[in-house]
C-alpha cells in the first residue's frame, strides 16, 4: 500500500490529507512487488559517488567487500554490461550457495541491478548511489527474492539473516573505500 496526496491538491484544505490508493501487485515494476524477503540497508561512505559506484558495480571486487561470497567466475566477457553473467559461489546459513547473476540495469553512477531466476532463492540485488549531505556517497544495497520450498517458511529467518550479512557488507566497503581516500 502507498498513501498518495490527491492529484493538484499541493495547497488548501486537502494538502494535508492523503488518501490511500490500493494497487494490484502485478501493476507495479519488478521492483516494487512485493516478495517475501525485502531488505534494505544504506551507509555513508565518505568517498565520492563515482569512486563507490567504479567499485561496488565491478563484480570482481566482491570477494573484498562481502563477507559471505567465496568466488566470482565470468560467464560473459568483462566488463559488467546490461545482460552481462557472472557466476557467485557463496556461504549463507552455513551452506555453499552457486548462483549466477545477469546484469539488468545500469544507470552509471546511480543504480546497479542484478537478478537471478534460478536455485532455491531466486533474487534481485540493487545497489543504488546517492551524494550524501557531507559530500559522501550514501550507498544503498536492496536484496528482494521469492524463496522456494523450505526458504518460503524460514523467510523471516532468511530476511533477517540477510539484513545482518548486508551490514557487515556495506560496514567493510566502507572501511575498505575510506581507506583507500
Amino acid at each position: 500500500m502507498r498513501r498518495r496526496r490527491r492529484p493538484g491538491c499541493a495547497t488548501g484544505t486537502h494538502a494535508r490529507r492523503p488518501i490511500l490508493i490500493l494497487t494490484a501487485w502485478h501493476s507495479y515494476p519488478p521492483y516494487h512487488r512485493h516478495v517475501a524477503v525485502e531488505v534494505e540497508t544504506s551507509i555513508d561512505i565518505e568517498c565520492p559517488r563515482t569512486v563507490v559506484a567504479a567499485y561496488v558495480s565491478n563484480p570482481d571486487n566482491a570477494t573484498e567487500w562481502y563477507v559471505n561470497i567465496k568466488s566470482v567466475d565470468w560467464e560473459t566477457p568483462r566488463p559488467a554490461v546490461v545482460g552481462s553473467r557472472v557466476a557467485f559461489v557463496a556461504n549463507f546459513l552455513g551452506r555453499r550457495i552457486a548462483y549466477t547473476y545477469e546484469v539488468r540495469q545500469i544507470l552509471p553512477n546511480e543504480r546497479f541491478v542484478m537478478s537471478t531466476a534460478e536455485g532455491p532463492f531466486p533474487m534481485q540485488t540493487t545497489y543504488a548511489w546517492r551524494d550524501s549531505p557531507g559530500g559522501g556517497t550514501i550507498m544503498t544495497l536492496r536484496n528482494e527474492g521469492e524463496p522456494t520450498g523450505f526458504g518460503k517458511v524460514a523467510a523471516p529467518v532468511i530476511a533477517a539473516a540477510m539484513r545482518r550479512a548486508n551490514q557487515k557488507d556495506l560496514a567493510r566497503l566502507k572501511e575498505i573505500l575510506e581507506a583507500g581516500k
